[in-house]
């Protein structure tokens, strides 16, 4: 790949190929049980811009750019009122919209008010996740992913720790099903943990891959056939344009939503939902739970690589935070890498033309509880080591 195309499928930035792609999406920005009464305002930063999260005094989510539009103070260390967060330089406030809704110190009856606005972008709380929609507007609709909507389970939100790399790197791993032998069974083997890995620890007969592009969704789905005395052909489970997995671990299902900080970080918001045995709707919490996930690395400063999280920060991590893909040498079992980024160079044209990407959803009679079928030998392994003790 030369390194114009590498530049022109990695970069997130404003009027960047990659970054406009993107921004035609719902991205998560941070989990709801993070805006509180004592702590209602974050900063964040989410493909390459500085905005200001905050809940004002009625419990309504705002995201704003994070300089004033009057002397390009920080508006993370103003106030949060009623109606609002107030620059703490000089008081002027703006709302949840971005609108400046108070000026002191400037004429009462002056019109400069209703001139400034504050960038500010569209907010939705699903799941218990605040989703930011960073494209033109309007909007298209927030997808309704059954795995975020179900009731048959217990649901977690697990944050991995910041990822230092680009993000087409963690999407391109996702197109790899070749890695989990060696990256994760393998590596658990040779730490006395091999049931840990059993499912990936079988010999890989074939892969196979299907580029998917449907009304609600596309993607790549990638299926593993394996041998040995537990033979297996998987279903499969899918890539979900343009930065999803939904994969089955165990007994979970989970989403990985991959958001991209810059071009050389991403923050991963992972949703796992653990069906319970007789598929009835259980009571859910009101709020959905948020588990930290500990450091990638050791006292020493090393990937401990005694988890997949750990495992795979090092793959992607040490390739650079943007890896040169001009030194690559892809071979047949990375076919799935090669679909997805002829699908992301495909997307970011149709954008360039006009056109509408994969995965925009608009049509409401099309958003209702979106479900991907996926692979279940995971669950049933997993069902199967708990049996026998």
């Amino acid at each position: 790949m030369t390194p114009e195309l590498n530049e022109r499928l990695t970069r997130v930035g404003k009027g960047t190929p990659a970054g406009e792609l993107l921004r035609r999406y719902w991205m998560p920005v941070a989990p709801s049980a993070e805006l509180t009464t004592a702590a209602p305002k974050k900063r964040i930063r989410v493909l390459g811009e500085d905005l200001v999260l905050f809940r004002d005094g009625q419990g309504r989510p705002g995201l704003v750019e994070e300089q004033c539009p009057h002397r390009s103070a920080s508006l993370y260390y103003g106030f949060v009122e009623d109606d609002g967060l107030r620059c703490a330089y000089h008081g002027w406030k703006f709302d949840c919209a971005g609108r400046c809704v108070d000026q002191p110190f400037e004429p009462e009856n002056g019109r400069l008010k209703d001139k400034v606005q504050a960038q500010a972008y569209p907010l939705q709380e699903f799941c218990g996740l605040i989703f930011a929609y960073l494209g033109p507007l309007p909007a298209p609709l927030l997808p309704d992913w059954d795995i975020l909507r179900r009731e048959d389970g217990d649901r977690l939100i697990d944050m991995l720790p910041v990822l230092n790399c680009n993000w087409l790197q963690i999407m391109e791993n996702s197109v790899d099903p070749s890695h989990t032998y060696y990256l994760h069974a393998h590596t658990l083997a040779t730490k006395g943990r091999a049931e840990r890995g059993a499912y990936y620890y079988r010999p890989i007969k074939n892969l196979n891959f299907e580029v998917v592009k449907t009304p609600t969704w596309g993607g790549v789905i990638k299926q593993r056939v394996y041998g040995g005395d537990q033979a297996e052909e998987e279903r499969g489970h899918p890539v979900i344009f343009p930065n999803m997995l939904l994969s089955p671990q165990r007994q979970h299902l989970v989403m990985h939503i991959r958001t991209p900080i810059d071009d050389t970080h991403t923050r991963i918001f992972r949703v796992q939902f653990t069906p319970n045995d007789n598929g009835r709707p259980q009571p859910q919490p009101a709020e959905v739970p948020v588990r930290y996930q500990d450091s990638f690395r050791n006292e020493d400063g090393e990937y401990h690589l005694d988890t997949f999280a750990s495992q795979d920060a090092m793959a992607w991590e040490t390739q650079g935070q943007v890896t040169d893909r001009e030194r690559e040498t892809l071979g047949s079992s990375d076919r799935g890498i090669v679909m997805y980024r002829r699908l992301l160079r495909e997307q970011i044209d149709a954008l360039a033309e006009g056109k509408e990407p994969i995965g925009v959803i608009r049509d409401p009679a099309l958003n209702n509880r979106i479900k991907i079928e996926v692979s279940t030998g995971q669950a049933r392994m997993a069902k199967m080591a708990e049996a026998a003790g």
